[in-house]
Protein backbone atom coordinates (compact mmCIF):
# COMPACT_ATOMS: atom_id res chain seq x y z
CA UNK A 1 0.00 0.00 0.00
CA UNK A 2 1.94 3.10 1.29
CA UNK A 3 5.47 1.38 2.05
CA UNK A 4 4.58 1.83 6.33
CA UNK A 5 5.39 -1.64 7.83
CA UNK A 6 2.61 -1.00 9.83
CA UNK A 7 -0.30 -0.94 7.84
CA UNK A 8 -1.87 -4.34 5.96
CA UNK A 9 -2.73 -4.15 2.31
CA UNK A 10 -6.37 -2.71 3.05
CA UNK A 11 -4.31 0.16 4.98
CA UNK A 12 -5.42 -0.94 8.83
CA UNK A 13 -2.71 -1.09 11.73
CA UNK A 14 -1.23 -4.12 12.47
CA UNK A 15 1.58 -5.27 14.52
CA UNK A 16 4.90 -6.46 12.28
CA UNK A 17 5.23 -10.49 11.89
CA UNK A 18 9.10 -10.95 13.13
CA UNK A 19 8.85 -14.46 13.56
CA UNK A 20 10.74 -15.41 10.80
CA UNK A 21 13.61 -13.04 10.74
CA UNK A 22 16.90 -13.75 12.22
CA UNK A 23 18.31 -12.42 15.56
CA UNK A 24 21.36 -9.89 14.94
CA UNK A 25 22.91 -7.15 16.87
CA UNK A 26 21.08 -4.27 16.96
CA UNK A 27 21.23 -0.87 18.37
CA UNK A 28 19.66 2.58 18.46
CA UNK A 29 20.75 6.10 19.69
CA UNK A 30 18.53 8.87 19.67
CA UNK A 31 19.19 12.95 20.88
CA UNK A 32 16.88 15.71 21.96
CA UNK A 33 17.46 18.61 24.35
CA UNK A 34 15.23 20.74 26.80
CA UNK A 35 16.20 24.43 26.78
CA UNK A 36 15.73 26.55 29.89
CA UNK A 37 16.43 29.68 31.78
CA UNK A 38 19.74 30.41 32.90
CA UNK A 39 18.84 30.05 36.45
CA UNK A 40 16.86 26.45 36.00
CA UNK A 41 20.27 25.46 34.12
CA UNK A 42 22.28 26.20 37.19
CA UNK A 43 19.99 24.61 38.95
CA UNK A 44 20.23 21.31 37.61
CA UNK A 45 23.91 21.54 36.55
CA UNK A 46 24.50 21.99 39.78
CA UNK A 47 22.11 19.90 41.87
CA UNK A 48 20.43 22.43 44.03
CA UNK A 49 16.94 22.26 42.71
CA UNK A 50 14.56 21.74 45.79
CA UNK A 51 13.65 18.29 43.65
CA UNK A 52 17.35 17.26 44.10
CA UNK A 53 19.74 15.52 41.59
CA UNK A 54 17.60 16.45 37.92
CA UNK A 55 19.84 14.04 36.09
CA UNK A 56 19.99 11.14 38.08
CA UNK A 57 16.33 10.88 38.30
CA UNK A 58 16.28 12.03 34.92
CA UNK A 59 19.13 9.15 33.42
CA UNK A 60 16.68 6.46 35.25
CA UNK A 61 13.19 7.82 34.00
CA UNK A 62 14.88 7.53 30.57
CA UNK A 63 16.44 3.49 31.65
CA UNK A 64 12.23 2.33 32.84
CA UNK A 65 11.28 4.22 29.82
CA UNK A 66 13.35 2.25 26.87
CA UNK A 67 11.84 -1.17 29.04
CA UNK A 68 8.34 -0.27 28.87
CA UNK A 69 8.61 1.25 25.21
CA UNK A 70 6.41 -1.66 23.78
CA UNK A 71 3.46 -0.49 26.62
CA UNK A 72 3.69 3.01 25.61
CA UNK A 73 3.95 2.50 22.11
CA UNK A 74 0.64 0.48 20.44
CA UNK A 75 2.26 -1.51 17.97
CA UNK A 76 5.77 -1.99 19.19
CA UNK A 77 6.98 -4.88 20.39
CA UNK A 78 8.01 -5.77 23.83
CA UNK A 79 11.88 -6.15 23.54
CA UNK A 80 14.51 -7.77 26.41
CA UNK A 81 17.08 -5.26 25.87
CA UNK A 82 20.41 -5.94 27.08
CA UNK A 83 21.70 -2.73 27.48
CA UNK A 84 20.07 0.95 27.76
CA UNK A 85 22.61 4.21 28.49
CA UNK A 86 20.95 7.44 29.12
CA UNK A 87 23.69 10.54 28.96
CA UNK A 88 23.93 14.22 29.26
CA UNK A 89 25.93 17.37 28.43
CA UNK A 90 24.73 20.90 29.42
CA UNK A 91 25.16 23.37 26.25
CA UNK A 92 24.88 27.01 26.88
CA UNK A 93 21.23 27.26 27.32
CA UNK A 94 19.96 23.46 27.25
CA UNK A 95 20.71 20.50 28.79
CA UNK A 96 21.14 17.30 26.18
CA UNK A 97 20.01 13.99 26.61
CA UNK A 98 21.66 10.77 24.51
CA UNK A 99 20.22 7.32 25.05
CA UNK A 100 21.42 4.25 23.10
CA UNK A 101 19.48 1.10 23.69
CA UNK A 102 20.73 -2.24 22.26
CA UNK A 103 19.87 -6.07 22.19
CA UNK A 104 20.38 -8.83 20.25
CA UNK A 105 17.06 -9.52 18.36
CA UNK A 106 14.53 -9.93 15.79
CA UNK A 107 13.56 -6.22 15.54
CA UNK A 108 15.24 -2.78 15.97
CA UNK A 109 15.55 -0.80 18.96
CA UNK A 110 14.82 3.11 17.72
CA UNK A 111 11.35 3.43 19.56
CA UNK A 112 13.48 2.31 22.76
CA UNK A 113 16.14 5.41 22.17
CA UNK A 114 13.80 7.44 21.32
CA UNK A 115 11.32 6.51 24.23
CA UNK A 116 14.39 6.88 26.82
CA UNK A 117 15.15 9.83 25.13
CA UNK A 118 11.86 11.57 25.70
CA UNK A 119 11.27 10.57 28.71
CA UNK A 120 14.59 11.87 30.61
CA UNK A 121 13.42 15.07 28.94
CA UNK A 122 10.43 15.04 30.55
CA UNK A 123 11.50 14.39 33.71
CA UNK A 124 14.03 17.19 33.36
CA UNK A 125 11.01 19.41 32.63
CA UNK A 126 9.01 17.99 35.52
CA UNK A 127 11.98 18.59 38.50
CA UNK A 128 13.09 22.05 37.35
CA UNK A 129 9.64 23.66 36.44
CA UNK A 130 9.24 25.62 39.62
CA UNK A 131 12.12 27.58 38.26
CA UNK A 132 10.73 27.55 34.71
CA UNK A 133 7.71 26.70 32.92
CA UNK A 134 8.60 27.90 30.02
CA UNK A 135 11.19 25.41 28.94
CA UNK A 136 11.14 23.53 25.70
CA UNK A 137 12.09 19.81 24.62
CA UNK A 138 12.72 19.47 20.92
CA UNK A 139 15.23 18.19 18.52
CA UNK A 140 14.33 14.58 19.72
CA UNK A 141 15.65 12.54 16.92
CA UNK A 142 17.32 9.26 16.30
CA UNK A 143 21.19 9.35 15.40
CA UNK A 144 21.96 5.79 14.44
CA UNK A 145 20.77 2.77 13.95
CA UNK A 146 22.78 -0.50 13.44
CA UNK A 147 21.94 -3.82 12.60
CA UNK A 148 19.33 -6.00 11.17
CA UNK A 149 18.05 -6.38 6.89
CA UNK A 150 18.86 -2.23 6.74
CA UNK A 151 22.16 -2.28 8.40
CA UNK A 152 23.69 0.73 9.85
CA UNK A 153 21.86 3.88 9.11
CA UNK A 154 23.05 7.90 10.52
CA UNK A 155 21.52 11.26 10.51
CA UNK A 156 22.58 13.47 7.81
CA UNK A 157 24.40 10.68 5.57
Amino acid sequence: MSGLTHLDAQGAARMVDVGGKPETARSATATGRISMSAEALSAVREGSGSKGDVLAAARIAGIMAAKKTGELIPLCHPLSLDAVRVEFAFEEDAVRATATASLTGKTGVEMEAMTATSIALLTIYDMAKALDKGMVIEEVRLLEKTGGKSGTWRAGE
